[in-house]
């Protein structure tokens, strides 16, 4: 009898860790899964001041919780891999994760070995990988009806948000959705006081200093500095000097010809990311030119794509004439927006970009349709690139059946880790039935013997009416992308929880006295 009850003591010490992990996993994962689906509902997030965010973008939910489990906070670096990466479905891939670690330590705790577990688990998500590869349906253009659907999908069904993203894709060409590098959410901004609209330019974050210049710029010359808008500097010691003092009066006047010189080649706007010279600002104002200082190095690298600019510093203005001209870029358009408080720049002879504002009653507001808008342009531009798929978790159901086949034809113990992806695999369907008020098991076994029978992967839950619908003809589609990388970052971390053995605090650094 004391034998029985040692070797359960033994068993429970064993796994401690494992299970404990696994309890702050899903503690983790209840606070973003009641958010996924058509269905989902919001989480209100108070900070200690009574600050207030409403939300259901789950990377929003998670960096903004307080978490001090170690294993938890590996939960939040899948989000964070998948916003980095994609985009969205960073709700999708936390759910996946912490799925894969819950039929993970149901394997281990029934005594197959975790070293077991993880592989076959990495081998089951390389396969569900290759599956959903194939399964994939390219978009046809941007004028694909799919496209439109993956943009209300992502965008909460929002279709005024939808709308713009789909408006501000086909301003800027497939060609620039697929470039590496280029993030079609970046171009996405907030402002309570705005009009949503899509500006074919961009805008820059500063205002003028000429701020009572009313008048706007065509056609006009960008000069772009990566210095100061001033003369070179002399040393104090050498001030205090006659030929020190003579040779800052020569820079001075050689400045006011650089300057000069500008005029003269039409430029209608200089953007700086150092200071400007109190005479150059008034010599630019008497002129028109409008002059900004201290741009962001983002701003100053879109404002140099857009028009054409080679960014130059100072001593480059003390080039001849056709020199200088061949580092100005282009613009057919700027001017300040009062209410925005930005410069527009539009009609540039370099790269397309576009701008897509979007305007709410209240700050806050603002800041959550400008996620949504974030989210849909993701999802617009990973469909635009990988294709699409069903969505509402019926893709991801006929992948788990094929990993079934798999696993019954697998000897060794690896199977188990392969059965604990098909499984964690039915979860995004189950947890959004569940959300619309279903019953999981029944719906979940009844979209599985459709999808057999009919042998597609197009079927799917309505969550309006409970019933099998075909999700492709709908229009209920997910961009094929956003579900591969959420497997395989969920994938990773889950690996890494199941194979923590012990935890052990670090002690601190050493302090001297």
């Amino acid at each position: 009898m004391s034998g029985i009850k040692t070797g359960h003591s033994e068993g429970e010490e064993r796994y401690s860790t494992l299970v404990n992990n696994a309890a702050a996993v899903r503690a983790i994962c209840s606070a973003v899964e009641g958010t996924l689906g058509p269905k989902g509902l919001d989480t209100m997030l108070v900070g200690g001041q009574g600050d207030v965010i409403i939300t259901n973008d789950g990377v929003t939910i998670l960096e903004k919780m307080d978490v001090s489990h170690p294993a938890a906070r590996l939960m939040i670096q899948v989000a964070r891999s998948q916003q980095r990466q994609i985009g969205d479905g960073t709700t999708t891939a936390t759910v996946l994760a912490g799925a894969l670690v819950q039929e993970g330590v149901a394997q281990v705790t029934r005594g197959v070995p975790v070293a077991k577990v993880v592989s076959g688990m990495l081998q089951g998500i390389e396969l569900a990988v290759e599956s959903l590869e194939r399964r994939s349906r390219a978009i046809t253009g941007l004028s694909d009806n799919a496209l439109k659907r993956i943009a209300i999908t992502a965008g909460r069904e929002q279709t005024d948000i939808a709308r713009l993203i789909v408006q501000a894709a086909e301003a800027v060409g497939e060609a620039k959705l697929r470039e590496d590098g280029y993030r079609f959410a970046d171009s996405v901004i907030a402002h309570e006081e705005a009009s949503s609209e899509v500006w074919t330019g961009i805008l820059l974050n500063q205002k003028p200093m000429n701020l009572h210049l009313d008048q706007e710029r065509r056609d006009a010359r960008i000069l772009v500095l990566h210095d100061a808008l001033e003369p070179e500097a002399v040393s104090e010691e050498s001030l205090v000097t006659e030929a020190g003092f003579q040779r800052y009066m020569q820079l001075r006047e050689l400045f006011r010809s650089n300057l000069a010189s500008l005029l003269e080649l039409g430029v209608g706007l200089i953007a700086s990311d150092r200071g400007v010279d109190p005479e150059a600002e008034q010599f630019c104002s008497d002129h028109g030119i409008i002059v900004l200082q201290r741009l962001s190095r983002r701003d100053l690298q879109h404002l140099s794509e857009h028009t054409g600019a080679r960014p130059v510093r100072r001593t480059a203005l003390r080039k001849s004439a056709p020199e200088l001209d061949a580092a100005l870029g282009r613009a057919g358009y700027a001017a300040y927006d009062e209410r925005l408080g930005r410069v527009r720049v539009a009609g540039g002879h370099g790269e397309q970009h576009v701008t897509v504002i979007v305007g709410a009653a209240t700050r806050e507001a603002a800041h959550e349709r400008s996620r949504i808008a974030k989210d849909a342009a993701s999802a617009v531009q990973a469909a635009v690139r990988g294709g699409y798929l069903p969505g509402g978790g019926a893709a991801e159901m006929a992948v788990a059946h094929d990993l079934e086949r798999v696993r019954e034809t697998m000897k060794g113990m690896e199977g188990f880790g392969v059965a604990a992806v098909a499984g964690a695999l039915r979860k995004p369907l189950a947890q959004i039935v569940v959300n619309a008020g279903y019953n999981p098991l029944e719906k979940v076994e009844e979209l599985k013997a459709a999808q057999i029978a009919l042998e597609t992967d197009s079927l799917g839950i309505d969550c309006d009416t409970g019933q099998v619908t075909d999700f492709v003809e709908a229009g209920i589609v997910d961009p094929a992308d956003v579900k591969i990388h959420a497997l395989q970052a969920a994938g990773e971390v889950a690996a890494a929880v199941l194979r923590i053995h012990t935890v052990i605090k670090m002690k601190q650094p050493f302090e001297e006295e």
